[in-house]
């Protein structure tokens, strides 16, 4: 089970619109209950971020890191880490 810190629930919570039309979650409770359902992963890096996707079966050929930084998906975190969130 992937263990979220209080920086991925904080910049899930504010976000989270980015995926979903509407919140998901309306705290940090919520927030961390909601990416452990969607079992949503922490990447440390960018290639991490594509070597996921590539793993999940998803098409990124073609496209830069900016494309894939901008992904729905992809919630940036301090340090050059990612959450990643299926939706």
């Amino acid at each position: 089970m992937e263990t979220y810190d209080d920086e991925c629930l904080e910049v899930f919570l504010k976000k989270q619109k980015q995926l979903f039309r509407e919140e998901v979650a309306s705290n940090l409770v919520e927030a961390e209950a909601f990416l452990e359902d969607c079992m949503a992963v922490v990447c440390a890096n960018l290639d991490e971020v594509k070597e996921y996707f590539e793993e999940s079966g998803m098409d990124i050929a073609g496209m830069s890191d900016a494309e894939i930084e901008e992904a729905g998906e992809v919630f940036a975190l301090s340090g050059g880490r990612y959450l990643v969130v299926e939706g």
